[in-house]
């Protein structure tokens, strides 16, 4: 039964020219500045008052939500991106409204740029309480033997690579200061396979394997935990398939029959749940990646 709503998935994907998949597929996706969010003012009183949070990947989509969702809890916030219009304008956004932020470019790909990122939180803030790896791209379906060589190695690099290269520059700090929390972004299909998305498939099952391996190697000081959201609206499809943006009400019929709820989630709902795993409240969860997916796929 899974492998045939599968197949329907991505079948129903094609007939919306090949990027239906990928929007629902790619959790970071690329909110629009107007999605629902909480107008809460940020506080020293919150939650995560005076608390240092570094986060890949949040010059757009959950990233930024989750960005803008822990400066309202009182966190100061340090991250990056590889685009640096959209990071000035995020950064601008949270102090505008009283929060504090950092953007600093950097592409996570490359080790020495994550290293960069990680070492200036550090130099500015002295240490890192929460890490959100989060910075990932989708793709369009394509069959294994139409994927080029370039667009496997960018899904791996961008969603797997880029969190080795992550937790490889943050554990030593959050050891030396006593511990800390890290959050990897998957997806739901880091847990279920689809066909034609050989490429974010297998980054985002890395994901899922390498957040429970650390999770081991460094428990009992820090936690390393992830999440993984299904389908996630609204979101710019137009960023991987400009030839074919499907708009919100597109998605949400996409979303409508694969979902137990039967809709999209939204940014503000996966960062909700980044939240509660970076808290307290969740001090007795590692090594779970805890599935915002509106139970996709049932049965």
């Amino acid at each position: 039964m899974m492998d045939k709503k599968i197949r329907l998935f991505t079948r129903r994907s094609a007939i919306a020219g090949g990027s239906a998949i990928a929007g629902l597929a790619a959790i970071n996706s690329v909110a629009r500045s107007e999605d629902t969010q909480s107008t809460q003012t940020p506080t020293t009183q919150g939650r995560f008052a005076d608390k240092v949070v570094l986060i890949t990947g949040a010059t757009s989509g959950i990233g930024m939500v989750t960005a803008k969702s822990f400066a309202k809890e009182g966190a100061k916030i340090f991250f990056c991106g590889r685009r640096e219009n959209k990071g000035a304008e995020v950064e601008a956004a949270i102090r505008e409204a009283g929060g504090e932020a950092t953007y600093l470019r950097a592409d996570v790909r490359n080790s020495a740029e994550v290293k960069a990122f990680v070492d200036a939180c550090i130099a500015k803030y002295g240490r890192i309480d929460i890490a959100f790896n989060n910075a990932g791209i989708g793709q369009p379906p394509a069959p294994i033997k139409e994927m080029s060589d370039e667009q496997w190695s960018d899904q791996i690099n961008t969603n797997l690579t880029s969190v080795f290269y992550s937790m490889k520059y943050e554990i030593p700090y959050m050891e030396r200061q006593g511990g800390g929390v890290i959050i990897n972004t998957s997806s739901i299909f880091g847990q279920k396979g689809a066909a034609n998305l050989a490429g974010y498939n297998s980054s985002k099952f890395g994901v899922e394997g390498i957040t429970r391996v650390v999770a081991l190697e460094v428990a009992p000081q820090i936690r390393v935990v992830g999440v993984a959201p299904g389908a996630i609206a609204p979101t710019d499809l137009g960023r991987w398939n400009p030839e074919h943006p499907l708009s919100d009400e597109e998605i949400q019929r996409f979303a409508e029959p694969l979902h137990g709820m039967k809709r999209a989630g939204t940014p503000q709902e996966v960062a909700n749940a980044v939240l509660w795993l970076a808290s307290e409240e969740a001090s007795f969860v590692t090594g779970e990646v805890l599935r915002v997916d509106g139970y996709f796929l049932p049965g």
